[in-house]
């Protein structure tokens, strides 16, 4: 009797538990989460196993059955992935896992190819969920290696850092693609930056801050020779493509602005592009 009771009593809370939302795709879709299997990854973690340096993006599945060992296609290139390495993470344990369900997070090991914002899926038609909001930077610094010698180190920790989010990335056509500039929203993920590729990488770096406080998206490629001529500010070059236009502070982009009034500038707000 108390065995048949406590089977009762979940069979009730699993009844009223709360099953997961359907997750909206790219066209504001629902997706149903009885569709083929699709999963949105939020979060990308390098070294968790100091030993291995392995890196894992964590996904939480959104529709259908996850099985370990299926082959998904990754929305953003198009390519496919080969779901072999899979398990489940709580703090430092791990457990392999074979499937899984949406509500479910699984750990992708060795996922080197997928960045924050992917979209998994399987079969047809295509899926694509909205990524995470960015949000617009305000301090600046450009990086560089301590020592030359590891240069190679060094490009493979920026690559690393830009693909979890810890800082945005961004590149100058006068500098150079060696000397990338850091891009964050408070002065303390320079710090973070710095330190992951000195104790990670074994790379220590020197950072150069820059005098903008003021960032705008460039919509129009043209004006970037004015803006540059003026010598009121700099054109930076994002890893997603898009230009953006840095100045000192708002006076000298009103200025600017005055100056060229059809300067095709905007305001870069918590997006998801």
């Amino acid at each position: 009797m108390l065995n048949f009771g406590v089977k009762q009593l979940l069979e009730q809370l699993i009844e009223l538990s709360p099953r997961p939302e359907p997750r909206l795709d790219v066209n504001d879709q629902p997706r149903p989460i009885d569709a083929p299997f699709s999963a949105f990854v939020f979060k990308v973690q390098t070294g968790m196993d100091p030993a291995h340096r392995d890196q894992v993006a964590f996904a939480r599945v959104c529709s259908g059955r996850f099985e370990r060992g299926m082959t998904v296609t990754n929305a953003t290139t198009g390519r496919p992935f080969a779901t072999k390495y899979v398990q489940q993470v709580f703090g430092q344990q791990r457990s392999t896992m074979d499937e899984a369900y949406p509500g479910d997070v699984i750990g992708l090991v060795n996922a080197t190819a997928l960045r924050v914002g992917d979209t998994l899926y399987d079969g047809k038609p295509k899926v694509v969920f909205p990524g995470l909001p960015s949000f617009a930077p305000a301090h600046f610094a450009v990086a560089r290696p301590r020592d030359l010698g590891r240069a190679k180190q060094f490009r493979k920790g920026i690559d690393q850092l830009e693909s979890e989010g810890v800082v945005q990335i961004l590149r100058s056509d006068r500098r150079g693609e060696g000397v990338p500039i850091f891009a964050a929203v408070g002065p303390m993920q320079f710090e973070v930056a710095a330190h992951r590729l000195d104790v990670e990488f074994g790379v220590g770096v020197e950072l150069d801050r820059l005098p903008y406080r003021t960032v705008r998206r460039l919509t129009d490629s043209e004006h970037r020779k004015t803006i540059e001529a003026s010598r009121r500010g700099e054109v930076l070059t994002r890893s997603d493509g898009a230009q953006l236009a840095l100045f000192a502070d708002e006076i000298a982009l009103g200025t600017l602005q005055r100056q060229h009034p059809g300067l095709a500038v905007e305001h870069l707000v918590a997006g998801t592009d």
